[in-house]
This record gives structure tokens, C-alpha cells and sequence, in this order.
């Protein structure tokens, strides 16, 4: 089984799951990220902010493939380049941190170590350009957006809350130790990549 992780640019973005590759949930606020869905225009501004952020930062994501074929992938960027993440209540991601946008194990991938190999590869690629942790907001009690990984099981897999609160607490990962992972956490992070995700509704908090 031939396995490869290469960094998300404008060629690749294609091979996203359909509801990721147009899902402008982060990389818009909530006003411009609805109306951009209601003009059905998301997915050109997706591909504008992918193409800003590769000109201005480097590759904000990476995708793993298995045999040629996608088989997962992560999405990461520092907050400047998130403007949703300002709508949450436990803003903002610390500033030597990147923020963990979304991520996602393709069905027929999942329990074969994809998530912890994708997590270690944007830890690694975080330690090159300077930065510390990886954050996320993770999603708490019902009615949950589905944009957001649960907060339970972002702490399941080693991330340490910084900021709690009742519904989106933000917690971080520290990137050092990610790196050198040895597999106790792999079961979770599986489970956690791996959920399915409806396509989500682009709404403020």
C-alpha cells in the first residue's frame, strides 16, 4: 500500500470531499461566508483564499493519498487568516499557534493511522516555520456546528483546553509533542478525523 503526503495547493484542492472543497465556513465571516453560499459563489471564494494564503503564508493544509487515491486530509492556518474563528466567544487563538480548521479520514481509510500521520505532518510543518501548538475550537453540549471537531475528543487525543467554556472551548495541542507520538492516541484520532460531516450551515454564533 503505497502512501503519500503532499501540501494543499490550487492543482489538489479538487480532490477535497465535495462539501469541504466549497466550504467557506472558516475562511469567511459569517455575513460574507452566507452570502457567498446564497450567490453560489463559495467555492470560487474558497479556491481565493486558498490561492492568498499559498501566496502570502506557504500550503495551509495537507492531503494524504493511499494508492493514488485521497484518503484524508487537514486544513491549518494562523488566525489572521481564519476570520470566523473571531466569532467565537474563546477567541483568539494564541499567537504561536496556527488554527486547526478541519480535518477529516475518508470512509474505507479510517483505523489505519492517516489521522496521527496528518496531525504529525502539520505538527512538523509548524516546528519549520516558527510556531508552538496547534488550537482548535472544539464544539461542547448539543446543537453542534459541524464544522467544529467535539471537544471531547480533541481532549481524548492529547489537547489540553486554554480557554473552557460551555459550548466552544478552545484547547491546544503542543506541537514538539505531537511530533514524537507513539501511537497511544491513535484509536481516538481516528475516531475523531473519521466522523462524517454533513455539509455545514454558515451562520454566526
Amino acid at each position: 500500500m503505497g502512501r503519500r503526503i503532499v501540501p494543499l495547493t490550487l492543482d489538489n484542492l479538487g480532490d477535497l470531499p465535495a462539501p469541504c472543497r466549497s466550504c467557506v465556513f472558516w475562511e469567511l465571516d459569517p455575513v460574507r461566508g452566507r452570502e457567498a453560499v446564497d450567490s453560489g459563489k463559495a467555492a470560487a471564494e474558497k479556491e481565493g483564499w486558498i490561492s492568498a494564503a499559498l501566496l502570502e503564508w506557504g500550503s495551509c493544509g495537507r492531503l494524504v493519498y493511499v494508492d493514488q487515491e485521497p484518503a484524508g486530509f487537514v486544513l491549518y492556518a494562523p488566525p489572521a487568516y481564519v476570520p470566523r474563528s473571531q466569532s467565537f466567544p474563546t477567541s483568539p487563538v494564541s499567537p504561536d499557534a496556527v488554527q486547526l480548521m478541519m480535518s477529516r479520514v475518508l470512509p474505507g481509510y479510517q483505523g489505519q493511522g492517516i489521522g496521527r500521520v496528518l496531525v504529525q505532518a502539520v505538527a512538523k510543518d509548524l516546528l519549520g516555520r516558527g510556531f508552538r501548538a496547534i488550537e482548535a475550537f472544539g464544539a461542547a453540549g448539543g446543537d453542534r456546528p459541524s464544522c467544529l471537531l467535539p471537544a471531547e475528543h480533541l481532549l481524548a487525543v492529547g489537547f489540553k483546553t486554554v480557554r473552557p467554556h460551555h459550548r466552544y472551548p478552545r484547547l491546544r495541542l503542543e506541537a514538539r509533542a505531537t511530533v514524537s507520538w507513539k501511537g497511544g492516541a491513535e484509536g481516538a484520532l481516528e475516531r475523531l478525523l473519521g466522523a462524517g460531516r454533513k455539509e455545514p450551515a454558515l451562520r454566526p454564533f
